[in-house]
């Protein structure tokens, strides 16, 4: 497994690490599914900005993500957290070999 240094230097961003206290959105109910997606808004209110969900759909309901501690993320996808220091704007796609991130300028200006 990479670190997060090296998946930022790997694709040419930005090292912005999240606090092990801030929060993010885990959609709990979808984990098991395949892709797993992340994308990160701007931090703000103890969040880190990041919201995590599995799946091909993703839910407006406004129940949809759960709030997490980073620090307990490897608990649930631990494959997910060297991701997680990609900056604002960032969006992940992975399923089993497959690897997709990408920067969503869209997220910035929300």
């Amino acid at each position: 497994m990479s670190s997060q240094k090296e998946v930022c230097e790997k694709f040419k961003a930005d090292f912005i690490p999240c606090s092990e206290i801030e929060k993010l959105g885990l959609a709990v109910e979808t984990l098991g599914k395949l892709p797993i997606n992340g994308l990160r808004h701007k931090a703000e209110n103890g969040t880190c900005g990041w919201y995590i969900w599995c799946g091909e759909e993703l839910s407006q309901d406004p129940d949809f993500f759960k709030p997490l501690h980073v620090s307990h993320i490897k608990e649930y996808l631990p494959e997910i957290e060297q991701y997680l220091a990609l900056p604002t704007g960032y969006r992940f796609l992975i399923a089993d070999d497959y690897e997709d991130v990408w920067q969503d300028s869209s997220l910035i200006n929300m």
